[in-house]
């Protein structure tokens, strides 16, 4: 048999995927080129490694034990890339990162320049909401987890990394109250909310209950973006990190509205499990960044 590693990685992540599109997508390669791949690898099998019904590609028995074994040569084959750059002096192993949606207006910056110095680390970095970060940070799936809110209920370690101001935000065509936003406004407005889980939601439920304001009929959306085109809808009003509306307030399609007990400050820290035993790579990326945040800051984030 002739097939090669290109054609297994196609295999394995067409079973992880279930379409040949959104392969094509991971992969960052055309769809034919992804058929050519996998009938090339059909082609060295006597039964099918998959079936295609109307639409839907179905996975056979014989295909998922195939999608196994390929997934544990592609880690031996990572295992002896890694061991031969150690060999060379370089930093060669993963870097797993959980981070809280707004945190992608965050991290990247804080990692390119290290990422450019070690070109043999493979980063993994996953973008979703806080319980779901806080999860993958304590089953060992993320070695690190941005977050904006401290846990309080895993004993974790910590760098903080920058200042979180979340402030009050509509579209420029909002129309305030003739005498000002008060508190007691918010019942009566159109208020946009982060779904169940996340830590801006968290951060704005904790304003409402120490102000005691109850909201009308809220509308709940699943992510930072899917907020901000809201605003620019003027569908509501929302508490939202500024950091992710640098671009909108420069263009001037949204506005800050003050308001009493905002903005809100909390702070994005780089946390880990207390007593992880993290490997060469992770303790280099704590290094720089304790060594480097000042200067990061300074250059990305003094607009804040």
């Amino acid at each position: 048999m002739k097939y090669t590693l290109h054609q297994l990685q196609i295999f394995k992540c067409l079973v992880e995927t279930g379409s040949i599109t959104k392969t094509a997508q991971v992969l960052n390669l055309s769809q034919p080129a992804i058929s050519i791949q996998l009938r090339n690898l059909q082609n060295q099998f006597d039964l099918n490694l998959y079936e295609i019904l109307g639409k839907q590609i179905f996975i056979t028995e014989f295909g998922r034990e195939i999608a196994a074994s390929a997934e544990e040569i592609i880690r031996q084959v990572e295992a002896i890339n890694y061991i031969s750059s150690r060999y060379k002096g370089q930093l060669a192993s993963k870097l797993r990162i959980s981070v809280v949606s707004t945190g992608k207006y965050v991290i990247p910056f804080f990692l390119k320049d290290f990422l450019d110095r070690h070109p043999s680390v493979e980063l993994v970095l996953d973008v979703t909401n806080k319980a779901k970060v806080l999860d993958s940070l304590e089953s060992n799936e993320a070695d690190f987890a941005l977050v904006s809110l401290l846990p309080a209920k895993l004993k974790v370690e910590s760098i903080p990394i920058l200042k979180n101001k979340l402030v009050l935000v509509a579209n420029e065509n909002f129309e305030l109250p003739l005498n000002g936003l008060f508190l007691n406004d918010f019942s009566k407005l159109p208020v946009i909310l982060r779904e169940k889980g996340s830590g801006t939601r968290e951060t704005m439920e904790r304003f409402f209950q120490r102000n005691e304001i109850q909201l009308k009929k809220p509308l709940v959306l699943t992510s930072n973006e899917a907020v901000k085109q809201a605003i620019l809808a003027n569908l509501g009003i929302s508490i939202m990190p500024m950091i992710g509306i640098k671009s909108e307030l420069e263009q001037n399609l949204v506005k800050v509205i003050p308001c009493k007990g905002l903005p809100i400050e909390t702070e994005w820290s780089l946390i880990w499990m207390k007593g992880k035993a993290l490997n060469p790579t992770g303790l280099a990326f704590k290094e720089y960044l304790e060594d480097g945040k000042e200067a990061i800051i300074q250059k990305h984030f003094s607009w804040m």
